[in-house]
C-alpha cells in the first residue's frame, strides 16, 4: 500500500493563484459543468439516483485515496486529525449516498437545497480564493480542483433539473441542514478534541486559519468568531440562492 502511494506523490510547482493552471482548469471545468449539468436536466427519478450515486462514490473514492495519502506520505504513517473528514465541502459525499435513500420527501429536499445554495457557493468561493486547492503534490492539486469542481456542477445539476431553488422558503430548508451539520462538526471537535481537528472552522480548540476569522478568534474568542462565521455563510449562500431564484421566477414569466 504504501509503494502504491509513494508512486502516487508526483511532486509538483505549487500552482499560483490565478496563474495558467487554475484559470484554465476554472474556465474550462466550468464550462463543462455547465454544459453536463444542462444535459442531464430532464432526468427523471431513476436516472437522478445514478447521477447523484456515480458522484457520491466518486467522491468517496477521491477522500479514501486522500487520506491514505496524508498517511503514508504526508504523515508518515501517522493519521492526520486536521484532514478528517466532515469539513464543509466534505459533507455532500455523504448527502449524495444518503438520498439515494431516500423518497421524494422534505428531509431529501433539504439536502438537495443545502447542495445547491451553500456546497455550489462554497465550491466557487475555493475557487476565488484557491490557496486551498494548491499543493506541491499533483495527487493533492487534481484531487483539490476536481472535488471543488463537483461541488458546483452538483448544485447546478440540481437547478437545472428543477430539484431546489423553487420557492422563496427553500432556502431555509438549507440553513435547516446547514445548521444541523455544524452542530455534528462541533460535536466531533469537541469529543475528539485532536491536534489540529477543526471540523468548519468552529472548533474552540483550533484557532480558524480563515484570515478574517482567524483575527476574530483571537481577538473575540471561538464563540463570536464561529457565530459571525455561520452568519457570513448564511448571508452569502442566501445572495447566491436568490440570485438563482429570481432568474428562475423571471425565465419562468
Amino acid at each position: 500500500m504504501k509503494s502504491f502511494f509513494e508512486a502516487l506523490a508526483i511532486p509538483m510547482d505549487k500552482p499560483q493563484s490565478y496563474g495558467a493552471f487554475h484559470l484554465i482548469f476554472f474556465i474550462v471545468g466550468l464550462a463543462v459543468s455547465i454544459l453536463i449539468a444542462w444535459l442531464l436536466r430532464k432526468t427523471n427519478e431513476k436516472q437522478n439516483k445514478i447521477v447523484l450515486g456515480f458522484v457520491g462514490a466518486f467522491l468517496i473514492i477521491a477522500e479514501v485515496l486522500k487520506q491514505l495519502f496524508y498517511y503514508y506520505i504526508i504523515g508518515n504513517e501517522t493519521y492526520q486529525w486536521w484532514i478528517f473528514p466532515f469539513q464543509l465541502c466534505s459533507v455532500p459525499m455523504y448527502l449524495c449516498l444518503i438520498s439515494l435513500f431516500l423518497p421524494e420527501c422534505k428531509f431529501r429536499e433539504c439536502l438537495f437545497e443545502f447542495m445547491f445554495s451553500i456546497n455550489m457557493f462554497g465550491g466557487f468561493i475555493a475557487f476565488l480564493e484557491p490557496s486551498g486547492l494548491n499543493h506541491p503534490w499533483l495527487f493533492l492539486t487534481l484531487h483539490a480542483y476536481i472535488w471543488h469542481m463537483l461541488l458546483i456542477f452538483l448544485g447546478l445539476y440540481l437547478y437545472f433539473s428543477k430539484r431546489v431553488c423553487n420557492t422563496k422558503k427553500g432556502y431555509l430548508k438549507a440553513i435547516a441542514t446547514f445548521i444541523v451539520l455544524a452542530g455534528v462538526a462541533q460535536i466531533i471537535n469537541i469529543t475528539l478534541n485532536k491536534p489540529g481537528l477543526n471540523m468548519f472552522y468552529i472548533s474552540p480548540y483550533v484557532q480558524s486559519p480563515l484570515a478574517v476569522f482567524s483575527m476574530f478568534w483571537e481577538k473575540l474568542g471561538w464563540l463570536p468568531n464561529m457565530l459571525l462565521y455561520l452568519l457570513a455563510i448564511t448571508i452569502a449562500s442566501a445572495v447566491v440562492y436568490y440570485i438563482f431564484y429570481s432568474f428562475r421566477k423571471s425565465k419562468n414569466k
